[in-house]
């Protein structure tokens, strides 16, 4: 039988253990940040410029109205003053907490408060109370500016709410209950895990605090990931074309080529067997090619999108003619593919090019005129300091976008991850979805500059035309049969904006669907699931409201609607195609060598 003894030499051995892991640890961690190459300062902050505004706007309305200031304030201070003696008497009281429930509480339903010692302890009580009351000071502030312009205000509010929500107690050990509930049921083995977690997030990112949000090892591209089976039939400086091996006898003559966006790589849309959509076109009966990009170095600094265009989708679907002895294919382009796409058809329209018989956008924009949550983003300053970046490096690095598209859900996809895995010590799950996610690539400098003045500032290619491969293009040249899916919760290519644009192309043949879900799950919708619907309509009226309004929802996948409209223009049933043979040999099996490439520089 153990005796007390005993049991305190094991503990004393256990924390010699942690304090030999903590210095281990600390040594790497050093290490780690000494090879840190950081982004550009001015892509951490707006310019000063915005806060100087704020604050002229905040005095003048100081000048105009001081009572309605000094009211505030001492609303402010007084119930911040309530806060810490309700605490205070529950103290005295034996931390006994007299909760009168018939006070509203903003946080009652945010899951970062869920633990009950937030509501039933005195000190996490107050501390809740207090940051809830600040949040309100700072947003109440910032709508309260009268003479800010409309972008300014947005991002004003933006930034201010990514302050509040990086000053949540939630965020610290030592007002975070769950962490420390954790540390004292592990003997502080959670914080050695997470202080590991933590080190290895830093050296596998080069300094920079990028949180992993999946289990790294569970995955492995093209045996658990990215399984469909196919071949590599041609490769260039830009991407590898894939094409995949049929399932059934006969497949439609036509081809179909998917071209994913190089933003993010490809397999998305072959995560697993059972929500892969490219199995699914496989299985009904299509040769089906899908284009991955090259992840781009800082040797590919001076690719720009005529190089996408030129030696991306013209060539692209010059080879899967070539393969497929046919004079046109079916194309389909996801998010900034999809822009590019309609770029691609408005220029081959201008040379007479109809290799095209149809093209299907997913969640794609044209129309930049309303730049919706990227407001903040899209300004001169910090534009200009993307220039500066990809002037240092050569390329916009994936990190950088990673990071700028967390920021629009800080709490799910910072916070809430680096408490897991930081303060709890945590792994990361094993999802495939998440560690797809965390696989970004770089974008060519002149390409991201291109990208962001043009079309996402300058909304050249409906405003005056965006010049590219020597001619000025504009959406109306688009003459080619149209579907377009969008998603209805999409935050990045939101499905108004995307509509606007929509009905700027010049086709006569013009399918627009909503599929309901966000700008991944709407699309990743297999029918087997069953899991979301989608909303369909003939018309195509002025406004996107009107043609919500008039449209009706489906049960179930959009996946056979879309299939039901490719069918129509895919031609006769033809003997199915073997890749890998004749003049375009295998060049290594699917998924081909660019997608393995890590976005490290």
């Amino acid at each position: 039988m153990a005796t007390h003894e005993d049991e305190e030499t094991v503990e004393f051995e256990k924390m010699n253990e942690n304090l030999q892991k903590v210095e281990e640890l600390s040594q790497r961690l050093i290490k780690a940040i000494t090879f840190r190459n950081p982004a550009k300062a001015e892509l951490n902050a707006p310019s000063q410029e915005l806060f100087a505004k704020a604050q002229a706007s905040y005095f003048a309305e100081f000048l105009e109205n001081p009572g309605k200031l000094y009211e505030q304030q001492l609303q402010f201070w007084g119930q911040s003053v309530r806060n810490y003696l309700e605490a205070q008497q529950a103290m005295l009281q034996g931390g006994h907490l007299d909760i009168d429930e018939s006070q509203p509480d903003p946080l009652e339903n945010d899951p970062r408060f869920a633990n009950p010692m937030w509501k039933s302890n005195p000190y996490f009580r107050w501390i809740k109370h207090q940051y809830s009351l600040n949040a309100q000071a700072i947003a109440k502030a910032v709508e309260e500016l009268d003479d800010l312009p409309d972008k300014d205000r947005q991002r004003l509010s933006f930034f201010a709410r990514q302050i509040v929500d990086m000053m949540a107690p939630t965020n610290f050990l030592g007002t975070n209950p769950d962490a420390l509930e954790r540390a004292l049921e592990t003997e502080g083995e959670s914080l050695v895990r997470g202080l590991e977690n933590l080190v290895s997030d830093l050296e596998a990112n080069q300094g920079e605090m990028v949180v992993r949000l999946a289990d790294e090892s569970a995955f492995e591209l093209g045996v658990n990931v990215a399984t469909t089976p196919g071949e590599v039939v041609f490769r260039n400086e830009m991407m590898e074309l894939i094409q995949y091996h049929p399932s059934t006898e006969k497949v439609h003559a036509t081809p179909v080529i998917i071209f994913p966006p190089w933003i993010n790589k490809f397999y998305i849309l072959d995560l697993k067997e059972q929500n892969s959509l490219i199995k699914w076109v496989v299985d009904q009966g299509y040769t089906l090619f899908v284009v991955s990009w090259v992840n781009a170095r800082p040797e590919h600094a001076d690719i720009g999108m005529d190089d996408y265009v030129e030696k991306g989708f013209l060539t692209a679907i010059d080879q899967v003619k070539a393969i497929t002895k046919q004079k046109q294919v079916n194309a389909v382009g996801y998010c900034i593919a999809g822009t590019t796409l309609h770029l691609t058809l408005a220029l081959m329209a201008r040379r007479g090019d109809k290799s095209v018989r149809s093209a299907t956008f997913f969640t794609a924009l044209t129309d930049f005129s309303q730049q919706g949550e990227f407001v903040p983003f899209l300004q001169d300053d910090f534009i200009d300091g993307i220039e500066e970046e990809v002037a240092a490096q050569g390329v916009l690095r994936s990190f950088i976008m990673s990071r700028t598209m967390s920021f629009l859900r800080a709490n799910d996809l910072i916070y809430k991850p680096a408490i897991k895995s930081y303060m709890m010590g945590e792994t990361p799950p094993a999802f495939d979805l998440l560690y797809w996610n965390g696989d970004g690539s770089n974008l060519p400098g002149r390409m991201a500059i291109e990208y962001l003045r043009g079309l996402c500032q300058r909304n050249e290619f409906l405003e005056g035309g965006f010049e590219i491969c020597g001619e000025k293009l504009h959406v109306s040249d688009v003459k080619t049969p149209l579907m377009a899916v969008t998603c209805i919760s999409d935050h990045i290519a939101a499905w108004k904006d995307c509509y606007r644009g929509f009905l700027q192309t010049g086709a006569s043949d013009r399918t627009f669907i909503v599929s309901e879900s966000g700008h991944i799950a709407g699309i990743v919708n297999p029918p087997s699931k069953n899991k979301y619907g989608y909303y369909s309509n003939a018309d195509l009226p002025a406004s996107a409201d009107e043609w919500l309004a008039g449209a009706d929802r489906q049960d179930g996948s959009w996946w056979p609607a879309w299939e039901a409209w490719l069918d129509k223009r895919s031609g006769r049933m033809v003997d199915a195609r073997i890749p890998g043979t004749g003049e375009h040999p295998s060049l290594g099996p699917a998924p081909g060598t660019y997608v393995q490439a890590k976005a490290t520089i």
